[in-house]
């Protein structure tokens, strides 16, 4: 129970900060391409990456890896909210931002996450 507990903490503060972020975000950089998602998505890999990083180096608790990770960066980053926005690409046949969207997130989605890691090793 306790580490449903600390997700759901962990969740709501992630998708507080989505929402906030995600908002900002569209309302600075209108139009078709989703910026507001793909910034949150790409800054929650590098974050997961980081608390990764962090956790293992610094041998922290189950307890915050929890928190940080499943919590946190699972209420901070939106794959629900990626997927219906390419589905709204493609059904107007905006394709070409559709496959911007979809390969920029994957490629950066996981090259953030392996600079969260490396960036711990460098500087931790």
């Amino acid at each position: 129970m306790n580490h449903f507990i600390l997700v759901l903490i962990g969740g709501a503060i992630g998708s507080g900060a989505r929402y906030l972020l995600s908002t900002y975000i569209t309302k600075i950089h209108p139009g078709i391409f989703p910026y507001g998602t793909f910034a949150v998505n790409i800054i929650g890999c590098l974050l997961i990456g980081i608390f990764y990083g962090l956790t293992t180096r610094m041998q922290a608790t189950p307890e915050w890896r929890i928190f940080l990770a499943t919590g946190l960066c699972g209420g901070f980053t939106t794959f629900s909210a990626f997927a219906y926005e390419n589905i709204q690409l493609l059904q107007t046949e905006n394709y070409s931002t559709f496959a911007l969207n979809t390969f920029g997130s994957f490629i950066l989605g996981f090259a953030a996450v392996f600079a969260g890691i490396l960036l711990t090793k460098l500087f931790v």
